[in-house]
């Protein structure tokens, strides 16, 4: 099975290293997108990511994603694709829930953060809650942690959906467009890490009315 971690990273020299390391421990494939860094997450990447793809400038989450989906379209005949943040958030121990999953052949993998959520700053609990919920009620699937990046998708499922969101909206348009398609929506529990070195380039109030916005256009569109 054909495997590969995507990690977006922007400005994240501390804590990339590390992430790409425990990834490459796992014997699966990395290809890690530098958008658009003013510090040395490029040459960090360089080091220990098998692929790199470099934005001259910060381009947002989700036209990085984008960028890194259709390369390994071109390139690669994957079958799954793990996103993980380049941030630190996420703990590489918990790939091996993922794989398990794709064993399965689950098509669609969501971490959920919120059973045990203590560690996240509370602003941050308060607007993933609010979004799971609404986000939920739009995919009519339940969707505990709708705002996690740690997440698996299947080849098949990425073929049959259309992203066009350029920054963080790109995680709810995935899901309410893989739930339209008919996929449903796995959840898993993961550790999620804060300290002074992971910051999230999440700024909840501003991505929240974005967020919103968004998903009134989507909803819109359906009709």
């Amino acid at each position: 099975m054909n495997i590969w971690v995507v990690v977006p990273a922007y400005n994240e020299e501390e804590n990339l290293a590390e992430l790409l390391q425990k990834i490459k421990a796992k014997g699966l494939s990395v290809l890690a997108i530098d958008d658009g860094s003013i510090d040395n997450t490029y040459i960090v990447a360089k080091k220990w990511a098998d692929v790199v793809l470099h934005n001259i400038k910060n381009l947002g989450k989700g036209i990085s994603l984008r960028r890194a989906i259709s390369y390994l379209f071109e390139e690669d005949h994957f079958d799954y694709i793990i996103t993980m943040d380049g941030d630190g958030q996420h703990d590489a121990v918990d790939l091996d829930k993922f794989l398990a999953q794709a064993q399965k052949g689950t098509s669609f993998v969501v971490g959920n953060r919120m059973d045990n959520p203590m560690v996240m700053p509370r602003t941050r609990i308060i607007t993933n809650r609010f979004m799971s919920w609404l986000i939920s009620r739009i995919a009519q699937q339940y969707i505990p942690d709708t705002q996690c990046g740690f997440r698996m998708m299947s080849r098949d499922l990425l073929q049959k959906i259309v992203i066009n969101t350029k920054k963080f909206e790109i995680e709810s348009e995935i899901l309410i467009k893989a739930a339209r398609n008919g996929f449903p929506i796995t959840s898993i529990p993961i550790k999620s890490i804060y300290s002074k070195n992971v910051r999230s380039k999440i700024h909840p109030l501003a991505d929240t009315l974005r967020f919103i916005k968004f998903i009134s256009f989507l909803n819109n569109e359906k009709h």
